[in-house]
């Protein structure tokens, strides 16, 4: 990719495939060994434009952005806090309640729309187990108990999770999570939204001012970007999960749009991954009822919002982080 102008090139043997308006665009994501001049780097970065460089896999390798937009005194506190590991807690409590609400009413939202083609009274028992860990959760003061109860949570969840799944069930699954790398079409596409969401969401904390690398829940480890997981613990059920089913149960996307490899991973195909692509940033533009700011938004706008509701808690400005609580 190279710079001409305001607009983005991009190339293949000094061939140009395309050519994009700069103003037009948020974010670059790259897939593979692609390249990027530095006068596009420094483009991008003087206009907060971030360039992800993604594996074919959609594994992520680096994001390119510029100068940081913090103020010293917001990212001290988030410093502070962050070393402090019952404050941390309290923090935490509202990512992990916000998960495990949006799950429940995931399978709340099942039961109503499809009760012929589902096990309503399975769902309604995950559904009541759900909330009762909620009422857990709400008490509990301790990182590691938090770190649990979570994991309860998503193990009751994801064992309904293939049953959301509705048309082409011999080519789509899912048995369980795997990551690294993904063993079936599911979790490919599982781990592909869940890159994206991260990303999206580490641009929206730099963009309030905040470290994305430093998180409440999710420690410190070099290269992560744990304030940006913790963020997306509210958004990957409701956003990120129910994306991904609505691409198989509309038929989007088909067994041809995915490759098994030698070592049994699973990759989307460049075809898959533009079907993908382009269907995500339509969700995106969808409009949704902030349930705390109560404003009609964009879904992709939700991490902005929450990054923004964490950095006014942070200042003082709110008595506790609200979290995002779909119904």
């Amino acid at each position: 990719m190279s710079l001409d102008g305001d607009n983005v090139v991009v190339l293949k043997d000094d061939e140009k495939l395309g050519r994009v308006p700069l103003h037009n665009l948020e974010s670059i994501v790259t897939f593979g060994y692609t390249g990027a001049s530095p006068a596009l780097m420094g483009y991008c970065a003087k206009q907060n434009i971030s360039i992800v460089f993604l594996k074919s896999n959609g594994r992520f390798l680096a994001r390119v952005i510029g100068e940081s937009k913090g103020n010293v005194t917001l990212r001290k506190k988030q410093y502070l806090i962050s070393e402090d590991e019952d404050h941390s807690a309290k923090i935490a409590r509202n990512f992990i309640i916000g998960k495990v609400y949006n799950s429940k009413w995931v399978l709340e939202r099942m039961t109503r729309d499809y009760p012929l083609r589902i096990d309503v009274v399975k769902f309604k028992e995950i559904s009541k187990h759900l909330s009762s860990l909620i009422l857990e959760i709400k008490v509990c003061e301790n990182l590691e108990r938090l770190r649990g109860l979570e994991g309860q949570a998503a193990y009751s969840y994801n064992k309904i999770f293939d049953d959301m799944i509705l048309q082409q069930k011999e080519d789509f699954y899912f048995d369980t999570r795997s990551r690294r790398p993904p063993l079936d079409n599911m979790n490919a596409m599982l781990s592909f939204a869940y890159t994206l969401l991260t990303n999206d969401t580490s641009a929206a904390c730099e963009t309030v001012g905040l470290d994305a690398y430093v998180g409440f829940l999710h420690r410190d480890r070099p290269g992560r970007a744990s304030l940006a997981l913790d963020l997306i613990e509210e958004l990957r059920e409701v956003f990120a999960d129910r994306f991904v089913l609505s691409l198989v149960n509309r038929k989007i996307v088909g067994k041809d749009d995915f490759l098994k490899k030698e070592n049994s991973s699973v990759l989307m195909t460049d075809e898959a991954r533009k079907k993908f692509l382009s269907s995500w940033q339509e969700k995106k533009q969808e409009q949704i009822t902030h349930p705390y700011l109560g404003e009609k938004i964009a879904w992709g706008l939700v991490p902005h919002a929450q990054a923004l509701l964490l950095a006014r808690y942070l200042r003082g400005d709110l008595d506790e982080y609200p979290p995002f609580l779909w119904k």
